[in-house]
């Protein structure tokens, strides 16, 4: 098994792919989701439905630079504190 340093440089790390909420929440919601998308799907025309799909596809891609900078900001404060636990006063 390589190491995660390993992986890191072969670009086989992709951390956001092993994130799936634990909240007993999560499931629930993203069923509701699911649920809700297929009521509008019935309600709108197919060219109203695609809207709303590309807009649905702006709000992921939205989240996504969210979460990637939440990512960097928690590494490198993980990081500030290591180098601050490591170097001697």
């Amino acid at each position: 098994m390589p190491s995660i340093l390993e992986s890191l440089y072969h670009g086989s790390l992709f951390p956001n792919e092993n994130i799936i909420s634990k909240d007993p929440n999560y499931r629930p919601i993203n069923r509701q989701i699911t649920e809700s998308l297929e009521a509008w799907k019935q309600k709108l025309s197919d060219g109203d439905f695609e809207e709303l799909e590309s807009l649905l596809e702006l709000y992921s891609q939205a989240q996504g630079m969210e979460m990637t900078a939440s990512f960097v900001c928690g590494f490198k404060t993980g990081a500030a504190m290591m180098i601050e636990v490591l170097v001697e006063d």
